[in-house]
């Protein structure tokens, strides 16, 4: 089966503000309907890379059985990791970059590596705040979850 997800990530007083992540998944079924979920969470004390990862993360551990996934992300982070081979870089290096500091949110890639590998996923970025519909869709959902912990 293939399912486009698209995804974003939200922190508010970035890092240890309030935060959230959108995930708007789509599919097509053998009749031709689309079918659309949307995924949302807010967190009180995150970061946006945390929570770029986490709607990766929920969007795959969304899925329940082996997809090819178009993953679109506004995320460099997220993207570049898989496609330039940083992850790889980093897994080999035992989690370290290649200045031999930690990786940060090992937690997550690792959690991101294990919703992944079922899957056939093509990482794509594209760009923020461009019109995207379905970019802009995940802002909402992630700044509408990042809100609901704001004071």
């Amino acid at each position: 089966m293939k399912v486009t997800i698209y995804t974003d990530g939200s922190a508010k007083g970035n890092p240890d503000g309030p935060g959230g992540y959108g995930a708007v998944l789509l599919y097509e079924d053998t009749k031709g309907t689309v079918h659309r979920r949307e995924l949302s969470r807010g967190y009180e004390k995150t970061t946006n890379n945390r929570m770029e990862l986490m709607a990766a993360i929920a969007g795959l551990e969304a899925l329940n059985r082996p997809c090819e996934v178009d993953l679109f992300s506004d995320s460099k982070y997220l993207v570049d990791a898989f496609n330039s081979g940083w992850i790889d870089s980093w897994q080999k290096k035992g989690w370290k970059k290649s200045d031999g500091k930690p990786v940060l949110n090992i937690d997550l890639w690792e959690r991101l590596l294990s919703a992944a590998k079922p899957h056939r996923v093509n990482w794509i970025w594209v760009k923020g705040h461009s019109g995207n519909p379905e970019n802009e869709r995940c802002d909402r959902l992630a700044t509408d979850a990042a809100d609901e912990f704001r004071k």
